[in-house]
């Protein structure tokens, strides 16, 4: 429906964020800033979070900088690597985590699917409540034959390996939506996930 008939799948996860934690600091989940497609209106990856708790301010809901992901924000000029240690050691008293005026929040109820471009500005409210509020994420490439060559190979290494003790239908259908990538270009060789 968003009009890229073969996207590929390289990674998922489950994203817990436990009762009385911390707000998540700003960052992005791009790796190839340097590539001159990075600035292109097509996202090269997307992240997909299903969400299996309802979402507010109070309990650690997404936020987000509109347009950060096709436009300098100086933010970008605030913040170090995205889930580098200089960025988790700038702690709370840094730009990292503070309240920006284009900030946009983003609650969701359970059950809520939510799309977003890997190179967007985003953290989390803190979780203030008592209960946990956790999310499915799974990152695809919606036009990974159109990637440059580098980025291929980046997220051909970045790809997980597809449990043994899964059934043989299960792995087949994931492996079919794993990139391949058989040329010579070296990945960029971090993965930000």
């Amino acid at each position: 429906a968003m009009g890229f008939p073969d996207p590929t799948y390289t990674d998922g996860y489950v994203i817990s964020k436990p009762p009385r934690s911390p707000r998540l600091f700003w960052h992005y989940d791009w790796f190839a800033w340097e590539d001159p497609t990075a600035y292109d209106a097509t996202p090269q990856q997307v992240f997909l979070m299903y969400y299996l708790s309802d979402t507010r301010p109070t309990n650690g809901c997404l936020r987000a900088v509109p347009g950060s992901h096709i436009h300098h924000n100086a933010l970008h000029d605030l913040i170090a690597e995205p889930h580098s240690r200089g960025l988790s050691e700038a702690g709370a008293n840094g730009a990292a985590t503070t309240t920006r005026p284009d900030e946009l929040d983003i609650p969701v109820r359970a059950g809520d699917l939510l799309i977003g471009d890997a190179r967007l500005l985003h953290a989390t409210h803190a979780n203030d409540s008592e209960a946990r509020r956790t999310v499915i994420t799974l990152w695809f490439q919606p036009d990974f034959a159109g990637l440059p060559d580098r980025i291929k190979a980046q997220m051909v290494a970045k790809t997980h390996a597809i449990p043994d003790a899964w059934p043989a239908d299960l792995r087949a259908s994931v492996a079919s939506l794993n990139p391949v990538y058989e040329g010579d270009a070296d990945p960029y060789g971090r993965s930000l996930y």
